[in-house]
């Protein structure tokens, strides 16, 4: 989790990097990319109103595309393109890592201020989105569009991949992310009511937010005369491309486009604060006694690498970059993760074990609903749709730029070390354990002896003897038999 979570943080401020250049581009009379009169315009380019008069075999590059293409990214042909670094960007991206610096240096302290305003300050833009939104010409097209399922797509493999991805994403299961922050609770706090809270919350988040991207694309659809499929972009392209060029279409277009990329700067940081607390905390809870106290230079040394390992996605090439780690790292290591993290909890553990030791923080042991997803049904989905997603794997692409052979075993290569940490630390503990094969299975699928709550006040008679658990993970590995390496 922490090795993802790593790799994701790098390129993801790349993505606020360029939220922040919208923002500020947004600030004029005029948004840029409303027109064809600008330097890096081509001659190809077409305004929305020209749309209907271009002859059948000319292809449309609408100024959204032009600006986001040629001003922002200023795209090569392939990532073997690398060309230079762009100045703009290495300043928005320092900008979005000093805010996340300065938002998380005092740890849960300075970001638990923070996120009261980041958290719900999307929900009052997209309330006000959705309110004009439904109340333009061509709304509904777009509305249907987006609640009416398409039943054709039901064995494609990518759909059920990018499903997946967007809900790990979304929720920051298998991340790190909510053990992290949960780690900050009160002992006694209710998580399984959390857990069905921000389960809830989030699948509503998102229908929410679909209806208000879809009822304004649905509206860009009735203005150039298309199908709305034909201006609802995937991926990056919804965000910087069709929204954006949705925007130019409303009145005072700037004061939308402002609204609208500051609600994306606000969730940006909302997942960044996350990620970035999650490999934080990690080295934090690994070396206490060293670094505890000096979190907020953790901080700035992850701040500092990560802008640096940045540097390639800020490039000419950047985009090749980004969309090679985000279709590595983003997605089968998550799945891989939580499948790893079921059979660990419900087998290796116990699942009753794992049930007695919620009941101690909620008061009540979870029911069989949770214990039969935790055990069987949530694994053999994720299973399934893993197995799925590799059978039917088309290796990763730009629009219609194909990666070559070498970039893919890049990002295969990703993935490998995403996942290899899971066999490899076991491999690891059961070699440098004492005894013979079997005992040393039995040892190192046994919590150690420094397991259970960090408190004495908080342990029943299970934990009444464990040891202090305060040393880490820089500690020699004591299993609860008593054997010391």
């Amino acid at each position: 989790m922490v090795v993802v979570s790593g790799l994701v943080c790098i390129y993801y401020n790349v993505i606020i990097a360029w939220t922040l250049h919208f923002l500020f581009s947004s600030f004029t009379s005029a948004l840029p990319w409303a027109n064809c009169d600008n330097a890096w315009n081509t001659e190809n380019c077409t305004l929305a109103a020209n749309h209907s008069a271009l002859e059948e075999n000319v292809t449309r590059i609408s100024p959204t595309q032009e600006y986001w293409n040629n001003r922002v990214l200023g795209i090569s042909s392939g990532i073997e393109e690398t060309g230079t670094v762009q100045w703009e960007l290495a300043l928005c991206l320092l900008a979005a890592w000093v805010v996340v610096f300065f938002c998380l240096f005092k740890g849960i302290k300075s970001s638990g201020k923070v996120v009261y305003f980041t958290a719900t300050f999307p929900y009052v833009v997209l309330l006000i989105l959705l309110i004009r939104g439904v109340t333009l010409d061509g709304a509904l097209e777009g509305i249907k569009f987006f609640i009416v399922p398409k039943w054709s797509q039901i064995l494609n493999a990518k759909v059920w991949k990018d499903a997946a991805a967007q809900i790990f994403f979304s929720l920051s299961a298998a991340w790190g992310g909510l053990l992290t922050l949960a780690s900050y609770n009160k002992f006694k706090n209710n998580t399984i009511h959390d857990a069905l809270i921000v389960a809830l919350t989030n699948c509503a988040t998102s229908v929410f937010a679909g209806f208000v991207i879809f009822s304004i694309l649905g509206h860009m659809a009735l203005k150039l005369n298309v199908t709305v499929p034909e201006v609802a972009k995937s991926g990056f392209g919804l965000a910087f491309v069709a929204y954006p060029e949705a925007l130019t279409l409303l009145p005072i277009s700037p004061l939308w486009a402002i609204i609208f990329f500051l609600m994306l700067f606000t969730l940006g940081l909302d997942s960044q604060f996350t990620i970035v607390e999650t490999v934080a905390t990690a080295i934090c809870d690994g070396w206490p006694a060293l670094l505890r106290q000096k979190k907020w230079l953790v901080m700035l040394s992850i701040a500092v690498c990560c802008y640096l390992l940045a540097m390639p996605c800020l490039t000419h090439a950047g985009i090749y970059h980004v969309q090679l780690i985000d279709s590595y790292a983003g997605t089968y290591p998550l799945i891989i993760v939580a499948i790893m993290e079921c059979i660990g909890i419900s087998y290796l553990y116990g699942l009753r074990r794992f049930c007695k030791d919620i009941a101690m923080m909620a008061g009540y042991q979870p029911n069989y609903y949770w214990q039969a997803n935790w055990a069987f049904i949530t694994p053999a989905l994720l299973t399934f749709v893993l197995i799925f997603s590799f059978v039917f794997h088309e290796d990763v692409s730009y629009g219609d730029y194909e990666y070559p052979l070498w970039a893919v075993t890049l990002g295969n290569l990703i993935l490998v070390f995403c996942a290899i940490w899971i066999p490899g630390v076991a491999i690891f503990w059961i070699i440098v354990t004492p005894g013979s094969f079997m005992e040393r299975l039995r040892k190192v699928t046994t919590p150690t002896d420094t397991w259970g709550p960090h408190l004495a006040r908080h342990r029943d008679e299970r934990y009444a003897h464990m040891a202090n658990p305060s040393s880490g993970i820089g500690a020699k590995y004591t299993p609860n038999d008593g054997t010391k390496l």
